[in-house]
C-alpha cells in the first residue's frame, strides 16, 4: 500500500478546507482546465530531477509512476519503504514553490513554511 501525498497551487489565502475540497474534486475526476501553474511545474521538475518518474522503473520512491500531474497539483504515491529523505525533499520543495501539502492518510493540510512564519 502506498503512502500518498499531494501538493497544491491554490490562490493566496487558501485554507485547509479549500485544499480538501480541491482533493475531493480531483478524486471525482474534476480537474481545472488552464495552463499549468508555474509553481507546480517548478516542483515537478525539481522532484523528478532527483527522483525520476519516467520511465517507471524499480528503485524509485514512486509506487505509481508517472506522477499524476495536473495544472494545479501533483499527486505523489510513495512506496512505503522509501527513505525519509524523499519526504523531507517533498516538504522542502513544497515550501520553496509555495505549495500546500495534503496528506491523504489523515487529511492533514500543511501550508508552505513561509506561510507558517508570516
Amino acid at each position: 500500500m502506498s503512502f500518498d501525498l499531494s501538493v497544491w497551487a491554490l490562490a493566496d489565502g487558501a485554507t485547509p478546507e479549500d485544499v480538501r475540497a480541491a482533493v475531493q474534486r480531483c478524486r471525482q475526476g474534476e480537474h481545472v482546465e488552464r495552463q499549468p501553474d508555474p509553481r507546480v511545474v517548478g516542483f515537478y521538475r525539481a522532484i523528478t530531477a532527483t527522483y525520476p518518474d519516467r520511465p517507471p522503473r524499480p528503485g524509485t520512491p514512486w509506487e505509481v509512476a508517472p506522477l499524476h500531474a495536473m495544472a494545479d497539483h501533483i499527486e505523489l504515491n510513495l512506496n512505503p519503504a522509501c527513505e525519509d529523505q524523499v519526504l523531507l525533499d517533498i516538504e522542502r520543495l513544497a515550501g520553496q514553490y509555495g505549495l500546500m501539502l495534503f496528506d491523504a492518510q489523515d487529511g492533514s493540510v500543511y501550508p508552505p513554511p513561509a506561510r507558517l512564519s508570516s
